[in-house]
């Protein structure tokens, strides 16, 4: 076989490692938008149908974690209320395991990142990294609560129910975890963390288990968000319900998670990760990377190259995630604080996703190395999808090859037409 190379093929790859940034065009994706009218009333209704009993005066601990879960100060404040007016004396405890540096003030100014400050939600915030040890009886690891949430006479715990970053399971992200991960503070996070996915698959709900046996756990309430980032459905539970009930609350949250369109790219192209859009900065369960050396990827989608461009301020500087992306920008870089975002990492011991992507000057740049690295592509047949988030997909930009797949679909609106989505600077256009 002939080592020798046309012409013509010659002119071909130099066009490729070249190739003008194409344009690309802003679609809409739609889902279904049910969405609940009157959230803090059905609160209310929830709790009072669970039946739970609260005495006069009694001190109730209500858990808020480090999620961005749309309307959680609301939620928050409803449940304050519900407490308030049967006679308890409701307050708010961080849980959120190593998150916030692992520091009591970091994790209050997490919970104020989401608008859960004491004023808005009528109740004071009592945050503690110290931790009272509860019985294991016989389990591999020690099991620990938060101290002022088991020095109460009660505690609601409270989570959004949804599919987890790490693994898949009839339990994944939900109360269980929030009882364990969350609630256990930094040292029980740690402890979970020790024994890597199985940890999180088998010792969770193993521990919950306990918690809810010899803790002073009174109330569940989960959540589950609609495609959108709304919220579609809250559910209150008694203790001995909750981990049947999260089993089908998971089910309902998976049949409504919003997707990617296509299932193969080029590029992804990503405005923005953060804490408040997933643990893992970018979901695992939307771009097809897990990240952990023990566990294989999905199956779906493939992508190529991912590109990450910024961090959320309500991130505070936590960068997990990055390793899952192979570039990313300066801007990005110069957000990052490598303090929080390796506690994180090295609690999770995931530390693949704590790696720094190939760093490039700007938007636009980042994107020329990726599409550097894709082949034998042009502007007419490279596959982009650019998404502001993970959790925000019912707007993007498509490449044509991707848009001409996809336009005739009923659930899909292209918008306008196809420009170019970079400014003067090399950074991305808003919107």
């Amino acid at each position: 076989m002939s080592n020798k190379t046309s012409i013509g093929e010659k002119k071909h790859w130099m066009g490729v490692r070249s190739m003008e940034i194409p344009k690309l065009v802003k679609v809409k994706q739609y889902f279904s938008a049910e969405k609940l009218a009157d959230i803090e009333g059905a609160v209310y209704q929830e709790i009072e149908e669970s039946g739970v009993v609260i005495k006069p005066n009694a001190k109730i601990a209500i858990t808020v974690g480090s999620r961005g879960i749309a309307n959680i100060a609301l939620i928050t404040r409803a449940i304050v209320r519900s407490v308030k007016k049967m006679g308890g004396e409701p307050f708010v405890v961080p849980a959120m395991g190593s998150h916030g540096g692992a520091t009591p003030a970091g994790q209050v100014e997490v919970l104020r990142s989401y608008g859960v400050t004491e004023e808005f939600v009528e109740a004071l915030i009592r945050s503690s990294l110290q931790v009272v040890e509860l019985p294991s009886d016989g389990l591999p690891c020690r099991v620990y609560m938060d101290k002022f949430s088991a020095e109460a006479d009660g505690t609601i715990v409270m989570n959004r129910v949804k599919a987890h970053t790490d693994f898949h399971g009839p339990l994944e992200s939900g109360m269980l975890k929030m009882l364990v991960i969350g609630l256990g503070n930094h040292k029980q996070a740690t402890e979970i963390h020790r024994y890597g996915v199985c940890g999180l698959k088998k010792l969770i709900p193993l521990v919950a288990r306990q918690i809810l046996r010899h803790g002073n756990i009174i109330m569940g309430l989960g959540i589950v968000e609609n495609s959108y980032d709304e919220t579609l459905l809250v559910k209150a539970m008694r203790p001995e319900a909750i981990e049947r009930e999260e089993m089908k609350l998971l089910e309902l949250s998976k049949q409504v998670m919003p997707g990617l369109p296509v299932e193969t790219l080029d590029v992804l192209l990503v405005d923005r990760i953060g804490k408040d859009i997933s643990g893992t900065g970018l979901d695992t369960n939307i771009i097809g990377r897990i990240g952990i050396d023990t566990e294989q990827d999905l199956e779906k989608p493939q992508i190529k190259r991912i590109v990450i461009t910024d961090l959320t301020d309500a991130s505070h500087g936590n960068s997990v995630g990055m390793g899952l992306a192979d570039i990313m920008t300066e801007r990005l870089q110069s957000k990052i604080d490598f303090h929080a975002t390796y506690e994180n990492v090295l609690t999770s011991t995931f530390v693949q996703r704590g790696k720094m992507p190939i760093v490039a000057r700007d938007a636009r740049t980042a994107l020329k190395y990726a599409l550097r690295t894709c082949g034998p592509v042009t502007p007419e047949t490279v596959r982009i999808i650019r998404i502001q988030d993970t959790l925000h997909l019912g707007e993007m930009y498509l490449s044509q090859a991707v848009c001409e797949e996809i336009r005739n679909r009923s659930n899909i609106e292209v918008c306008g037409d196809y420009i170019n989505i970079f400014d003067e600077g090399g950074e991305l256009i808003s919107g």
